[in-house]
This record gives structure tokens, sequence and C-alpha cells, in this order.
């Protein structure tokens, strides 16, 4: 049984990330938790201390929270109407990531699938503020999915790497995962400046190898280009449905979400982006 969480602020980009989680594990038995959080327009330390002037305000977020909840809850299952997957409606007065992060660890949960953009999300954004947050924090994997994305079956997985990360199995089993139930392939680029790979980064490869062994998988070198160079060079040449990166400090994840450097690099991310944390 696979618990994914879905949180949703009720627009239309987090529905469209619903309905992909629904169509990318339809064969797979699933609890999907549909999370929705809310803070009042009017937050006071009253309001915490349960005064009898606030908490009437509270009750009408919960209550227009959990309604709106259901009728998610109603729609995905209409639409697909699969005994596979049951639908969780979770509904709490909290910030969105640390609610994510709380049911995370409570619900042992394998996955987060978001939207990378809200309601008021602007086409120009690269990721909204809550996807950024989630994605740094986030104890599981976590799927971003492009605003307007169409579900394509994950078929060719993009998966750069620096061979600085001493890559474990069970830090890759969702991503092994994905490419076993869609018989989809793995494409490892590595980006190089010209020096030779040290030691530690031989024996990361050496174990990357492994881990990979009993799936379809191909690695390249693509020497003197950076990471992001290399990633959107290579789109260009073979279509991709996933882009898959583990998460850690000699990577770019630092400066990829600082808007100006990004806009000035270039880096656009038209496809499914799953970040895997480092350990």
């Amino acid at each position: 049984m696979k618990k994914i969480i879905l949180p949703t602020d009720f627009s239309d980009n987090a529905y469209n990330a619903v309905r992909y989680a629904a169509k990318l594990f339809k064969d797979t038995e699933t609890t999907f938790y549909l999370l929705n959080t809310y803070t009042p327009a009017v937050y006071q330390s009253e309001y915490v201390l349960h005064s009898p002037a606030q908490i009437g305000l509270g009750d009408i977020y919960q209550e227009n929270s959990l309604e709106n909840l259901k009728q998610v809850k109603a729609k995905i299952e209409n639409e697909f109407k699969n005994p596979k997957h049951t639908y969780m409606l979770h509904s709490a007065f909290n910030t969105l990531v640390d609610e994510v992060l709380e049911t995370i660890e409570n619900e042992n949960a394998d996955l987060v699938i978001m939207g990378t953009q809200g309601a008021t999300g602007a086409k120009e954004i690269l990721f909204g503020t809550h996807a950024v947050h989630v994605i740094k924090k986030a104890t599981c994997p976590v799927i971003a999915i492009p605003s307007g994305f169409e579900y394509e079956p994950i078929k060719e997985i993009l998966f750069p790497t620096d061979y600085e990360v001493d890559f474990q199995k069970e830090q890759l089993q969702q991503l092994l995962n994905i490419a076993e139930i869609n018989a989809g392939s793995i494409e490892v680029i590595h980006a190089s400046t010209g020096y030779e790979l040290s030691e530690n980064q031989v024996k990361n490869q050496q174990k990357l190898d492994s881990i990979f062994s009993k799936i379809a998988y191909r690695s390249y070198d693509l020497p003197s280009q950076g990471v992001i160079e290399a990633i959107n060079s290579f789109q260009l040449n073979k279509r991709m449905n996933l882009l898959a990166m583990v998460q850690n400090k000699h990577t770019f994840f630092e400066r990829l979400f600082i808007e100006p450097i990004i806009k000035k690099i270039g880096f656009h991310v038209t496809i499914p982006f799953m970040v895997i944390p480092h350990n």
C-alpha cells in the first residue's frame, strides 16, 4: 500500500496534480491524503486562547476547508472510479509546509505530489513559495507538477548527478518503483568540468550502477557543462517525462529557487520534477 500526500489550495493547478497522481498510480493500491490548511485572516493571540470572539471564525474556515476537500474527493472519485484508491480528507489550522511535514511523519508517507503554483501563481514563477519550502524540507520525495501539464506515461527519466552523494537503495526506492511500474528507463547524466572523478565519486558511481542494475538505464558523461546547461541540452535531443534529482549541498538547489538567477541561466522545468531528500 502506497501513501501519498496531495496538498491542495483548490486551484486548477492543485487539482491537476491530483489527477496526475491518480493516473500515475492507477494500478497501485494507494491511500491519498487530500490535505488543505487554513489560517484565518484575523489571526490574533485571542484566537489561540479560544476567545469567544474569535472561535466562530475558526469554525467557518474549517467548515469551508472540509467542504472543499469533500468536493475534490467527489470529483476525483467520479472521474477515475478506481477501487485501488482511497482518499482521506485532511484539514488543519496550520501552515501548509508544517502540516505536510507532520503528515509525512505521522502517516509514514512515501511521496508528496503537488502543483508548482497556487491559485495566484504567475507563469514566470518557476515554483510557488509553498512548493519551494516543501521541497527543501520534506523527508520523503516530492514530485512538483508544472501548471497545465498533461499526464504522460513515464518512459524516460532524466537523473542528473555529480556523484557526490553516497546513494542508498532505500533513498531511491520511490524512483525505482516509478520506473518499474511504467517500464521506464533512467538516463543518468554527469555534467563535469573536465576533471576526473575522485575516489569517492567513483565509489558512488559504482553504487548507483548497482542500485539501477535491475532496471533499464543508461549513463552519459557530459564534459565542460554546468548541470543546468546539461539538463537543458539533453532535453533538446530526447523527450523526458520526469526530471529526478537528489538534493544535496553540492548541487544547485540553493540557487535553483532564486528567481533572478533562474531567469539568467534559463532553467525552465516543463516536465514533472522529482526531488529526493539527501538522506
